[in-house]
């Protein structure tokens, strides 16, 4: 998974273009599914976000995907968990002092990010992660949010805070 996850990385810029492209097809056909069927399809559409995004990224299933403002780079795979920017224990060789032999999430967001188009998303700070959201789809908690399908997963103050994934 490390190595693809880095390929990812250095894809950044093209993983943005198909992210770009795809996203407003799959938050449609996602509002779609929910109108259709309610929360009766939850479980297998988190299970192909989770497989898909799991091999490119070693997403860690947040519920709240931040990949595409940090260079492709799931900031959850930092041993600290840390979603603003490294802890400033990044070694010279910019590899992460927590785990040696891993280089730095935020070292390899920032390369990420640098290849983006729109790169400059990394510097918004991020919102603290919501910890009950763990193990939920951010594909269905986007589409919720932003279609006119009632939103069941969190506190309505909490949801309309929060900018598109």
């Amino acid at each position: 998974m490390y190595s693809v996850r880095q390929w990812s990385v250095k894809r950044s810029r093209f993983l943005e273009g198909v992210y770009n492209f795809t996203n407003p097809g799959i938050l449609f056909c996602l509002r779609g599914i929910t109108r259709l069927f309610g929360k009766s399809l939850d479980r297998p559409i988190t299970a192909l976000e989770a497989g898909l995004k799991g091999f490119l990224f070693d997403c860690q299933m947040c519920g709240d995907c931040v990949l595409s403002k940090t260079g492709m780079s799931c900031p959850m795979n930092c041993p600290k968990t840390i979603r603003n920017g490294p802890c400033g224990g990044v070694r010279e060789n910019g590899m992460c002092e927590v785990k040696p032999e891993m280089r730095c999430v935020w070292v390899a967001a920032w390369d990420g990010a640098s290849r983006m188009k729109d790169g400059e998303v990394i510097r918004e700070a991020q919102f603290a992660l919501d910890y009950r959201q763990k193990g939920k789809s951010s594909w269905l908690r986007l589409a919720r949010e932003t279609g006119d399908v009632e939103k069941t997963d969190a506190p309505e103050t909490e949801l309309s805070e929060r900018g598109p994934a």
